[in-house]
């Protein structure tokens, strides 16, 4: 395994464990080189989920992509890494639990604005307004104004 921080390639494995679902390995090492440590997670290679983009592609399910648009989302917001670990969990059972392979990036979308607005109002509006493309300052105040009547009921 490559270390993240600096490059080099060998390792011991400090601790594993087995994910509470059983379908995944968590593995703290520690690179033999710089001596920082990194976590890394083993999963069984399976027939990929894919995700049906709004335009009509489709593309293998990514992990990582979802959590990336969370962090931007959240940059500065007093949401922590566990939060944001969780909601990428659910998607990806979401995903899992589907009977079909294929899932619409809008039915992933809309999941996680549900969520992002009880998790943080902040970080919901950052995510909505790239997700739904606000093309100008209409209609984002038309969702900061419906955030406030929900908040209000």
């Amino acid at each position: 395994m490559m270390c993240p921080f600096c490059g080099y390639r060998e390792d011991r494995v400090i601790d594993s464990r087995e994910s509470k679902e059983g379908d995944s390995i968590r593995r703290r090492r520690q690179c033999l080189s710089c001596e920082r440590r990194f976590t890394t997670y083993e999963r069984c290679d399976e027939v990929p989920y894919m995700v049906i983009k709004k335009d009509g592609r489709r593309e293998k399910f990514d992990r990582q992509k979802v959590l990336n648009g969370l962090l931007r989302a959240c940059e500065k917001r007093p949401v922590s890494m566990g939060k944001l670990a969780e909601l990428v969990d659910e998607i990806e059972s979401l995903i899992v639990e589907s009977p079909e392979r294929e899932i619409a990036t809008t039915l992933i979308g809309e999941r996680l604005m549900e969520r992002l607005r009880s998790l943080d109002k902040i970080a919901y509006v950052r995510f909505a307004s790239v997700y739904r493309d606000f093309q100008d300052v209409e209609e984002f105040l038309s969702e900061l104004k419906n955030l406030m009547l929900q908040r209000k009921v």
